[in-house]
């Protein structure tokens, strides 16, 4: 492991953040009484530093990092952006090589930073915490480090002219005639700007960012379209990242640009997205040779259009999509068994090469959150698919840090924003299965388990009543999503309400994270946690309905959904031998339509896990589940079976690409067996 980097530099601001104190936005989610001062929005502030080398570098290090992000240029090019969002109490920094982009004489370093200002799922933004801190060393010797010599200056090319999602982001006007334009070249003239400031503040741990940083490539459009005043263009399938193009036109020409995830029926871009984001942002030439479009923050889209004024065109071959992403090398093999499962894998493999940013968040336009339990199974497949596991330290690593909220965990990490949903915790305790399975690093796996008991300790706490069920939860809890998916399942789910009947998805996840936490502990050599036998005879007797052979919703229902079944089958919660066929015909009659984001991997996994190979693949293809999505025109996965599955449906949406894991070579179901390995049972 590298030694961490110690730095010499200060973090520095503007005058508007310099003297700010850190303002604390974290909190319980019900808790209502903590009121986030949102005063500084969407702020692109700049910093540049000019210095001199003797000669060429042989090796040049920078050590980086900005709060809320930086995108960084040297000499004119750009090299770097990041770093990945997180708390400031473990905040982290990033290691570039720098040495190609540097030479003799004098050079140019310039970042271009962002605040965001809202609390949402992105950043941990609106804290008042803004700033850039770096060192630069070169062969061995520190060359310069960020302080009050670097310039600074707010972009004022930006201006916000609409909202995106739940405060996720910006749409702009981008004005190709502000001052700051073109300002990460070398031979910009910055002696107008002012010095930067050091932070008064400066309250951050420091690490090196311990995953990899997203990289951009372009893509060229597979069709361009003139049609009147306005150019379309399709990229061929959604991706994520800029839409990038040089412009020619009469100084002040307003272009107006419209990107989306699918057309209208008249074969125009659908701007006004079903997840209800709306992709319009503003281009303002200025009577240079050529402007270039340099939007800051990142879309999710496959269609374009720019309408150009009279006058005014765009340079041909200058479009592109600058799409960013996560490194992905797809190292799994395919063992599907027909063209129809080789078209799911390729949409699933797809979506995960290019929708993986900085984390595995859901989606890429409405939220852009890194969530807990859609992102246990996302992690799972991507992991299946490159075989490097190196994220599953980091997913575990980043949300254990939520607990300085509440020790049971929130929903999104490394962000502002505090939701909590009771399963989603306990589906992280039940992952540790496919982790060990996929890498049988048993060392690593122990460190987790203390956490873990950790955990279930505080939900036995703070929400077991006395026969040992978890009731009233201060936690929304989903079952299935959206709850068109639930099946009917009988419970009151409405968030922000304490529930006091005891429900079998909620108490299945529950029992289901002891058994898989005892497993582990005994894979480990350890002793187990808690003996689950008392729990399990408790869920039977308040759930099994011995006359149907199925488990009722809650302890106050008599009806059988299909969540409320497949929760138990997972976990391996068998009464009596005909459960597990009650289960099992129940799947063949109601297939995926009751299952979404939440029942489908268990579903799935259990499958495999019991050689219900027939009715795997069957599920796999069947015409409503990612057959649907293919139909539908996808080129990524959706967030449901198809574009109408849900009111804000996002065309690309990482959950449903788990397919893949079961049609690969290494098998995730094989992973969740939940009793006590026989052998060590037996000692």
């Amino acid at each position: 492991m590298a030694i961490p980097h110690i730095f010499q530099g200060s973090w520095i601001t503007n005058q508007t953040f310099a003297d700010l104190e850190p303002l604390q936005i974290f909190h319980r989610q019900l808790d209502t009484s903590v009121q986030v001062k949102e005063d500084l929005l969407n702020q692109h502030i700049l910093f540049r530093k000019c210095f001199s080398l003797e000669k060429p570098p042989a090796q040049a290090t920078l050590f980086v990092t900005a709060d809320d992000f930086y995108k960084l240029y040297v000499n004119g090019h750009f090299v770097a952006q990041g770093p990945t969002s997180c708390y400031s109490f473990s905040y982290n920094y990033n290691t570039l090589d720098i040495t190609p982009y540097l030479h003799e004489g004098t050079n140019t370093l310039a970042f271009h930073t962002y605040y965001l200002g809202y609390v949402n799922r992105v950043f941990v933004s609106a804290d008042h915490q803004q700033g850039l801190l770096c060192d630069l060393i070169v062969d061995g010797k520190t060359v310069l480090s960020s302080d009050e010599s670097f310039k600074t200056a707010v972009h004022t090319a930006h201006t916000a002219i609409g909202e995106v999602g739940y405060h996720t982001g910006f749409m702009e006007r981008y004005d190709a005639n502000a001052p700051e334009v073109d300002f990460e070249l070398p031979e910009y003239d910055d002696s107008a700007w002012t010095n930067a400031l050091k932070r008064k503040h400066q309250r951050y741990t420091l690490k090196p960012q311990p995953s990899e940083m997203v990289f951009t490539e372009s893509f060229e459009p597979v069709h361009t379209e003139v049609r009147g005043d306005t150019l379309f263009a399709d990229f061929g399938q959604t991706l994520v990242g800029n839409l990038f193009f040089r412009a020619k036109g009469p100084k002040g020409s307003l272009v107006s640009i419209r990107m989306g995830q699918e057309l209208k029926e008249d074969g125009t871009v659908r701007h006004e997205m079903r997840c209800n984001c709306v992709y319009h942002e503003e281009f303002v030439l200025s009577d240079r040779k050529a402007d270039a479009f340099a939007p800051y923050d990142y879309k999710s889209f496959r269609y374009a259009e720019i309408k150009l004024p009279q006058g005014c065109t765009v340079v041909p071959g200058s479009l592109v999509f600058q799409a960013r992403h996560y490194p992905f090398e797809l190292k799994a093999k395919f063992l599907g068994r027909n063209e129809l499962e080789k078209k799911i894998w390729d949409l699933c493999v797809r979506s995960l090469q290019y929708g993986t940013q900085e984390v595995l968040m859901d989606c890429m336009d409405r939220e852009k959150g890194y969530y807990l339990g859609d992102g246990c199974y996302t992690l799972i497949t991507r992991c299946v698919l490159t075989k490097d596991f190196s994220l599953f330290p980091v997913f575990y690593d980043d949300f254990l840090r939520t607990k300085f909220i509440t020790p049971t965990l929130v929903t999104c990490a490394n962000c502002g924003l505090v939701q909590e949903i009771g399963e989603y915790p306990l589906i992280m305790v039940f992952t540790l299965l496919a982790w060990e399975h996929l890498t049988h690093d048993i060392p690593k796996i122990r460190t987790y388990i203390p956490a873990m008991k950790e955990l279930l300790d505080n939900y036995a706490k703070d929400y077991a009543r006395e026969d040992g069920m978890l009731v009233n939860l201060d936690k929304w809890l989903v079952v299935e999503w959206p709850d068109n998916f639930r099946d009917g399942y009988d419970v009151d789910l409405q968030e922000g309400k304490l529930n006091p009947v005891a429900h079998v998805a909620l108490e299945a996840y529950y029992i289901g994270a002891i058994k898989a936490l005892n497993r582990l502990c005994v894979l480990c050599g350890e002793p187990i946690y808690r003996d689950s036998t008392a729990l399990e005879k408790t869920f039977m007797k308040l759930f099994y309905d011995r006359e149907a052979g199925l488990y009722r919703d809650c302890e106050s229902s008599s009806h059988h959904s299909f969540p409320g079944n497949m929760f138990p089958y997972f976990f391996e919660l068998i009464p009596e031998e005909r459960f597990k066929q009650n289960a099992l015909a129940m799947i063949k009659e109601k297939r995926l339509t009751c299952s979404l984001l939440f029942t489908s991997f268990p579903t799935l996994a259990a499958l495999q896990r019991d050689g219900e190979e027939e009715l795997l693949h069957d599920l796999i293809t069947d015409a409503e589940a990612w057959p649907k999505m293919l139909a539908d025109g996808a080129t990524t996965s959706f967030e449901g079976w198809c574009r109408e599955s849900k009111w804000n449906t996002s065309l690309f949406h990482l959950t449903l690409s788990d397919a893949a894991a079961f049609l690969a070579d290494f098998r995730p179901g094989d992973a969740f067996h939940f009793s006590l390995p026989e052998k060590k049972q037996n000692a």
